[in-house]
């Protein structure tokens, strides 16, 4: 399941971001991919030792964990991180699948589902479109900036060129209480299905039953 939130971050949290970014210090995107991710990974990334970043990871971390739709799609459990990251012109990230679990001994983490937030407007850089493999068909996403898009980490997905501009982005990976997407699917379908019958009818019987469902389904699959 792939989910495209907008307005994940306000205006304002989007350019104390962008501010902060402007002068920071890039390090190698290769120095954290894994062995084979490393022959195609060719970006930069901010260098998280420093106190500014501790602050716009503390920014991106408080507007995922407040977007209604992420947290209904996602269901996190635990999630690594935030890294920004640049992509200048001839930077691109080839075809790979994320490492499954991420951090080390005392604060590991299943790597379930990938979530990009795009921090440049997309009409400020050609390419560097994500695309995510799903089921052998390839869908390209550039989102406007603030927007976020989660998809499951397991599945093949790479950054094309960039040949004009810049692109920067922060990433987060997340464990969810539920592993398998095609069940975080039929959860996420049923929470929508209630809502909307809500909307509708109120705290009807209808709702009630779908509720049922929701919420023993999630009770029967959530590994917590």
């Amino acid at each position: 399941m792939i989910t495209c939130a907008p307005n994940v971050l306000t205006a304002e949290e989007l350019g104390a971001i962008r501010s902060e970014l402007h002068d920071a210090s890039f390090v190698d995107g290769a120095s954290t991919a894994g062995w084979s991710a490393r022959e195609v990974k060719k970006n930069l990334q901010v260098d998280i030792n420093t106190e500014s970043q501790a602050r716009l990871r503390g920014i991106v971390r408080d507007a995922f964990l407040r977007n209604a739709m992420l947290q209904a799609s996602v269901l996190p459990s635990a999630m690594t991180q935030v890294l920004f990251n640049r992509y200048d012109v001839g930077m691109q990230y080839g075809r790979h699948v994320d490492a499954p679990v991420m951090g080390g001994l005392g604060n590991a983490v299943r790597s379930d589902v990938a979530i990009t937030v795009f921090l440049s407007d997309p009409k400020s850089y050609t390419g560097g479109d994500l695309v995510v493999d799903t089921n052998g068909v390839e869908y390209g996403f550039k989102l406007d900036a603030g927007s976020a898009i989660a998809y499951p980490a397991n599945s093949l997905h790479h950054v094309t060129p960039v040949t004009q501009g810049a692109r920067y982005a922060a990433i987060i990976w997340v464990q969810s209480q539920v592993r398998e997407a095609a069940k975080r699917e039929l959860l996420w379908d049923l929470d929508n299905a209630k809502r909307q019958i809500f909307g509708r009818e109120g705290k009807s019987p209808t709702f009630d039953a779908i509720s049922k469902s929701h919420a023993n389904l999630l009770r029967m699959w959530a590994d917590v």
